[in-house]
């Protein structure tokens, strides 16, 4: 797996993506604890036992016995059973199975009902997040309730982000690519990115963005793009 060679440690699989296998023969090149391995279920183990029989079915295709991170994939409310997934999620860290638990693609409406029910609050809440789809009010509620804000699509997929003048005047001045400098805007922002590349060289620029800064003036004209590109997919509407 070339982003282990090219030093990536942490690595985002799903059931969805159908990665976990492929995955799961890399990380036995390269010692357990240097890994941060994620996975994520979809709707039909939306139950307290549900999460158990995810985590076994991702443990086993990753060859792990132990999972960083497990996220609900989607919340899924016209199912209405992520609150019960939560609770099996909880269950499991409490087992030592899953060190860390979370969500993806939860709204702050969600994220609130699974406090207001269970009292605990996810880790990381993991969204399609960009400075076309900033994401402003979840990552304020991310921010009061100590959750991570990881972000996927951190490019703008689907979009002319990465071909946007402002992106590209922020480039020029250093010495970047448009991919840097996105990325960079949102570590800058406290936000995790995924991005996502088969492609070794843009592997590589993907993860030499921490030798320089946007100023206060890039940042927010970065922000400023926030809502130009087409929507982002609805989690009330759409799911796994």
């Amino acid at each position: 797996m070339e982003a282990l060679e090219v030093g990536y440690r942490l690595v985002d699989t799903a059931e969805n993506y159908r990665n976990e296998v492929g995955v799961g023969r890399a990380l036995r090149r390269v010692p357990r604890d240097e890994v941060f391995v994620t996975s994520k279920f979809n709707k039909r183990w939306h139950s307290v036992d549900g999460a158990r029989t995810a985590f076994e079915a991702s443990a086993e295709k990753l060859g792990v016995e132990y999972l960083d991170l497990l996220l609900i994939h989607w919340p899924n409310p016209d199912q209405d059973r992520y609150v019960d997934a939560w609770q099996g999620l909880i269950a499991l860290r409490e087992a030592g199975l899953v060190r860390a638990i979370g969500t993806s693609n939860f709204k702050p409406a969600h994220l609130q009902r699974l406090i207001d029910e269970t009292g605990v609050a996810p880790e990381v809440n993991q969204v399609q997040l960009s400075p076309v789809w900033a994401k402003q009010a979840e990552r304020e509620f991310h921010t009061k309730h100590g959750i991570v804000t990881e972000a996927w699509s951190p490019l703008g997929k689907g979009t002319d982000l990465l071909d946007h003048p402002t992106v590209r005047e922020a480039a020029e001045a250093h010495g970047r690519t448009p991919a840097q400098v996105v990325l960079r805007w949102e570590t800058q922002q406290e936000v995790v990115p995924i991005p996502k590349s088969a492609n070794r060289a843009r592997l590589e620029q993907n993860l030499a963005i921490f030798d320089f800064d946007l100023t206060d003036a890039e940042l927010d004209a970065l922000s400023a793009l926030d809502g130009t590109a087409r929507t982002a997919a609805d989690s009330d509407r759409s799911g796994h």
